[in-house]
């Protein structure tokens, strides 16, 4: 992409809570920030990318074909620590370079999702490097907002924002729908994620715990959990006086066999 189009989608990506319009509406788009490799300066590029589970996504080097690996690719290698803004969220994460069996078996599930990534692949020589973005945990996700509220707002449009994206690629799926559902249910999962964990407060609004909660449980939630601890917990009974083992007279030359244990009361002891 041309510089003076990055910066375009940037401001507009970071303006709009991860909202862009033009030729990539629509499309699922995060911003990776790398370490340059040679000027060590942080460098911002829009990027599509692919869900693939357990808190990691997949951006792939293609540059539209070209013979030659973009600059992002080269600074990752060169520095894995990034920096991924996705929607509302920021995050540390690490980058992995897939190779082998690996590689090809994540380049394949992008293919399914989306055969334009085949189109730059015959496009050139090289073979389009995979990379996965594994998220770095650091606490309570990082969301652009300046209050709680704002917060908790923007969460939820960007749920909503995905579930309007699922409708629309569900309806457009032709012989990829299996691959594709797998994206829209790994996709989904995440935005709960991201919906049932604490956010971080701007300071103004943070409690002494550092959170607020970001979750809309119910109440029968509280009162099922309150009642199974309840539950858990054994009835009340009346102690007992304490009961203490003696051993009973033996020689100490007798067997093991033939020791034995006696239990008696307390009071009948003393008696």
């Amino acid at each position: 992409m041309p510089i003076d189009f990055n910066r375009q989608v940037i401001e507009e990506f970071r303006a709009n809570g991860g909202r862009v319009g033009g030729p990539i509406e629509g499309g699922r788009l995060l911003l990776l920030t790398t370490t340059g490799a040679r000027s060590g300066a942080p460098h911002t590029t829009p990027l599509g990318y692919l869900p693939d589970g357990d808190g990691r996504v997949l951006v792939i080097a293609s540059a539209g074909g070209a013979p030659k690996h973009p600059a992002w690719y080269h600074n990752l290698v060169a520095h894995p620590r990034v920096t991924v803004e996705a929607g509302v969220f920021a995050y540390e994460a690490q980058a992995v370079v897939l190779e082998g069996a690996e590689r090809d078996r994540a380049f394949a599930r992008a293919v399914d999702s989306d055969p334009g990534w085949s189109e730059y692949q015959e496009k050139t020589d090289r073979v389009l490097p995979v990379v996965a973005l594994a998220e770095i945990p650091a606490g309570p996700p990082n969301i652009n907002a300046s209050s709680a509220g704002g917060a908790l707002k923007a969460v939820h449009d960007g749920f909503r924002r995905e579930l309007a994206l699922i409708r629309k690629e569900i309806v457009a799926s032709g012989p990829g729908l299996g691959a594709q559902l797998r994206v829209n249910c790994l996709t989904l999962c995440q935005g709960l994620t991201n919906h049932t964990t604490p956010v971080r407060a701007p300071e103004c609004f943070r409690c002494s715990a550092g959170t607020i909660p970001n979750s809309h449980r119910p109440l029968s939630d509280f009162r099922r959990n309150t009642r199974n601890s309840r539950s858990s917990s054994p009835p009340y009974r009346k102690s007992s006086p304490p009961r203490t083992r003696i051993r009973s007279k033996c020689s100490p030359k007798s067997s093991a066999s033939q020791r034995r244990w006696k239990t008696i009361s307390p009071m009948r002891r003393s008696s």
